[in-house]
Parts: structure tokens; sequence; C-alpha cells
């Protein structure tokens, strides 16, 4: 193995490592805790190591949030694969994605509500396109495709709507599956399909 196929692989492994620190420290001590400074104690490199990795804490989030995107599109194809119907489909979707917001709340608010460098539309990433066509994915057996997008984006923003207010415990846990049922049924009246879940 030659001296720079194991410097890039020392590198990768180092930037990996910084993500994933950046990560567990935000999900068990939120973002306020994680700072330039407290991840090079963490992980035993230098601030200059860390600096040539990231130009500082937004960048940092860029990352996270890249990934969440990444694993979050996994999460709603798995989902999406477990469906017998178009209907079922749906709430196998918004069933994966409550939970993905919920099991990963640090994660979930550097994608979405924490300032980074990440685009949206159609020069974003591979990770968020692959998320967008996954949500989009679910409304294509309804939905013409000049009203897709739009379709797609409502049907994003409910659900982002009910995920972010439940985090910050401004709706009652133990109507979960109440709204959840109302949102599917909201969903499939809008396309003209709510009696395909009959």
């Amino acid at each position: 193995m030659s001296t720079q196929t194991r410097k890039e692989r020392e590198r990768a492994e180092r930037h990996r490592r910084i993500i994933d620190t950046a990560r567990q420290l935000a999900e068990t001590q939120g973002w306020e805790s994680v700072t330039v400074r407290r991840l090079a104690d963490r992980i035993e490199y230098s601030q200059p190591v860390l600096y040539s990795h990231f130009a500082g804490k937004s960048a940092i989030v860029t990352a996270v949030a890249e990934q969440g995107f990444a694993e979050l599109a996994t999460a709603l194809r798995a989902a999406h694969a477990t469906a017998e119907t178009p209907a079922a489909a749906l709430e196998s979707v918004a069933r994966a994605y409550l939970g993905f917001a919920d099991a990963n709340p640090a994660l979930y608010d550097a994608m979405f509500l924490m300032k980074t460098d990440l685009t949206f539309g159609p020069e974003a990433p591979q990770a968020l396109r692959d998320g967008w066509g996954e949500l989009e994915r679910l409304f294509r057996p309804f939905v013409a495709e000049p009203d897709l997008g739009a379709r797609t984006e409502v049907a994003w923003s409910s659900i982002h709507g009910m995920a972010t207010l439940a985090r910050g415990g401004r709706l009652l846990p133990q109507l979960w599956e109440a709204r959840l049922r109302i949102l599917v049924d909201e969903w499939l009246a809008g396309v003209g399909a709510d009696e395909a879940r009959r």
C-alpha cells in the first residue's frame, strides 16, 4: 500500500470520527456543547487538525446534516419497500419519517433547523435528492407530473411540522397515532384516493 493511499485513508477516518463525535455530543448534550475545542479534546486531535477538515462548526453541522439526509432516505426507502399498496406506503413512510425525527433529535435539528451550507432543490447534494425522491415517489401513483412537486412539498411541510411540534413538546404524545391517521387520510383525500385505504 502506498504512503499516499494510507494518508488518504487516515484522513478519511479522521473526517468520519469528527462527524461521528460531533453527532454523539449533540445527541447527548445538545449542539451548544459541540465546539471545535471540545471535539479536538474528545478525539485527541489538535484544533488545527480539525480545521484542516472543517472550516468551523457550521461546516461540521453541514456534514452531520448531510449524513442525516442519507440515513433518512434509507429509512424512507425501506418503509416504502414494506408497503403492499401505494396507499399503505403513505402511512409506512410517514411513520418512518416521524420515527426518524423522534429517534434523532439533534440530527434532525442539524438537517432542518440549524444553519448549514446545504442547498435544496435540483442542485442539492445526492443525499438530499434521494430523500426528496422517496417522498415524491409516494405521490406518483396518485398525482400527475405537473402537480407532483407541489403536492410533495405540501406533504413534506405537514409531516415536518408534526415532527417539529411533537419534538418541541407542543403536541400531546397520546394523540400520536390519531395524528398520523388523520395526516394519511388527508393525504389520500387530497389526491382523491381516500377510498384506497378502506
